[in-house]
């Protein structure tokens, strides 16, 4: 259990950046850690629901050189800020086993590098939205800037409420995408922003229950390190996810999609909720897992069914 730890005596800020004998890298393993710093799977992730958002917002079909500048800056946007993520929890991150190999925490990046490149992605992205798409899609990444790095990455340490914080600029990147194609945000934008909201707790509660060791470890209060039986958990697990059924079908009642969509997405939330219900029955890390890897095919699959029935 101890393996990663720092002794918390001497701040482990101090203890990497004063590292004089930083390992050499070549230019491949340098690459590849400024592409670690910026979340690769999660800015994918990100992309993918801004691209719904788009493709749903579009009034006619979807101009796709629109479509590709708008994920061009939202992917810039999303690198930066996962980049100065990890640059402020660089001392948490080198207390806990899933995250002490990073770039920052593991030494192979000083801080200063990641700062400047986080820095320099996140303002050219600003600058990209505002110039190349329009006005709207950059006051919404300003949202997710503020609401991200400066509300929820230091709540995190302070209170469990921290979750429900993040969640509002969790749930923007449709929104960019939907405003990149309108100009405007409407109420269909609105439910686009509010599935990705309540879909985020039975995710990141799976994740928090399968880490809660590491998180307080490095003194992060997720709701499983503040109630170590589960019963919370849990029940916020189902809960979210029950809210999360009938506001999937909101886009057909709109719509925004027809009944293929409709069909696909009872039998998605159906089995969305059988996970959710396992886990909060066994509360095991095992069915954490699996309601973990539920959640990461339940919402690509249900935006793609979105797009392609709309």
């Amino acid at each position: 259990m101890e393996e990663f730890a720092i002794d918390l005596r001497t701040p482990a800020v101090d203890v990497m950046d004063d590292v004089i004998d930083r390992p050499r890298l070549s230019l491949r393993e340098r690459v590849s850690a400024y592409t670690e710093l910026t979340k690769p799977r999660i800015t994918f992730l990100i992309v993918l629901t801004s691209a719904a958002g788009f493709a749903l917002g579009s009034p006619g079909p979807v101009d796709y050189v629109a479509l590709v500048s708008a994920l061009f800056g939202i992917g810039l946007l999303s690198s930066g800020i996962a980049t100065l993520n990890q640059y402020a929890e660089r001392e948490l991150d080198g207390l806990m086993r899933r995250t002490a190999n990073r770039p920052l925490p593991a030494g192979r990046l000083a801080p200063w590098e990641a700062l400047a490149f986080g820095s320099a992605l996140t303002i050219l992205a600003e600058a990209y939205l505002l110039v190349f798409v329009n006005p709207l899609s950059a006051l919404l990444g300003l949202t997710v800037i503020a609401g991200y790095l400066f509300a929820y990455t230091p709540l995190k340490t302070r209170t469990s409420l921290s979750t429900l914080v993040g969640a509002f600029p969790g749930a923007v990147p449709p929104l960019i995408g939907w405003a990149a194609a309108r100009g405007t945000i409407s109420l269909e934008g609105w439910v686009l922003f509010a599935i990705l909201f309540l879909w985020q707790f039975p995710h990141f509660l799976a994740i928090a229950w399968m880490y809660r060791e590491d998180y307080s470890r490095a003194g992060i209060l997720m709701l499983p390190v503040v109630e170590p039986n589960g019963r919370v958990t849990a029940q916020q697990i189902v809960v979210y996810t029950l809210m999360l059924l009938p506001v999937s079908l909101l886009p057909v009642a709109l719509g925004m999609a027809g009944r293929v969509y409709l069909y696909g997405a009872i039998v998605l939330g159906l089995l969305f909720l059988y996970s959710s219900l396992r886990a909060a029955f066994s509360m095991s890390r095992q069915q954490a897992r699996r309601l973990l890897l539920a959640s990461v095919l339940y919402l690509p699959l249900l935006f793609i069914l979105m797009v392609l029935n709309r």
